[in-house]
């Protein structure tokens, strides 16, 4: 597979990228790390062994624009607006469903989903049921 910077990803590929980002030690290294370089070699040297030849950078880049795809689908979706999709949503979706919401979508519905959630899922609302 022939592969290099500017060259588009192929499905294949990006389903190599989401089966090593799914793996529960990737999320949890991916999830709130800012200085991630070390985690993005390592997901380049698993995608090698699965036969796709793309650098960290690709990678880091590949999964950012993902992410960003995922959340502006989803965000649409919660806004009733069924009509925006994209190909991995599902797959993204079983990958990111359990990472806090970001500042964003706080500001776009005025709430924060995530504090509701931390809410409910506390030990003293589930008692308080």
């Amino acid at each position: 597979m022939e592969s290099g910077a500017g060259k588009h990803w192929t499905e294949e590929e990006v389903k190599a990228l989401l089966s090593v980002w799914s793996e529960k030690n990737i999320r949890k290294q991916l999830h709130g790390t800012l200085r991630n370089k070390g985690i993005f070699i390592y997901i380049a040297k698993r995608l090698q062994e699965l036969g796709v030849c793309r650098d960290w950078k690709q990678c880091r880049a590949k999964y950012k624009n993902l992410k960003y795809e995922y959340r502006t689908v989803k965000y649409a979706h919660n806004s009733g607006d069924a009509t925006k999709t994209m190909k991995f949503f599902h797959d993204l979706d079983a990958i990111l469903r359990y990472e806090p919401v970001t500042q964003l979508a706080a500001e776009e519905n005025g709430k924060c989903p995530a504090t509701e959630t931390q809410l409910n899922t506390s030990p003293t609302a589930n008692s308080a049921q």
